[in-house]
């Protein structure tokens, strides 16, 4: 319980520059329209999807668990998902970006707001951010103009 205690005070008291490390865009229409659309922008790349994280269900269920209650999202989901040739190519130039695979965007909605969702994604740092960036902001055109 310390433990969760002092992670919540340093994440939720120390403010971070969200556009250094994260591009979030928002799109009219409903959780599942916009969860479809990312599917499916990365699947019509050839792409495979590994896994889904269901985020916000795991949420709201240890919320409820260490009485912190409150929801945080509507709907919350993270896309896995991974290039074999751009992931091969990221890792020969520093086998250590491994752990940028998988690529992962996620797609949430907020409490009460049924009519428009979320995407986005980590950016990717170093050498690998001008091979890997331009795949996932082409997937966030795609999904959110």
């Amino acid at each position: 319980m310390r433990l969760t205690l002092l992670l919540l005070t340093l994440f939720c008291c120390n403010p971070v520059q969200a556009d250094d490390w994260r591009v979030n865009r928002k799109v009219s229409g409903s959780f599942a329209d916009t969860r479809d659309a990312v599917v499916m922008a990365i699947e019509n790349r050839g792409l495979v999807i590994n896994q889904v994280s269901h985020i916000g269900d795991m949420l709201a269920r240890t919320g409820a668990e260490l009485g912190l209650g409150g929801k945080l999202y509507e709907h919350a989901e993270i896309i896995e998902f991974c290039s074999a040739s751009l992931s091969r190519k990221m890792m020969a130039a520093d086998p250590h970006n491994i752990v940028l695979c998988p690529f992962t965007i996620a797609i949430y909605s907020l409490p009460g707001q049924t009519q428009e969702s979320w995407v986005g994604y980590r950016r990717p740092q170093g050498i690998a951010a001008p091979m890997v960036e331009p795949l996932l902001a082409e997937i966030l055109d795609e999904v959110a103009p």
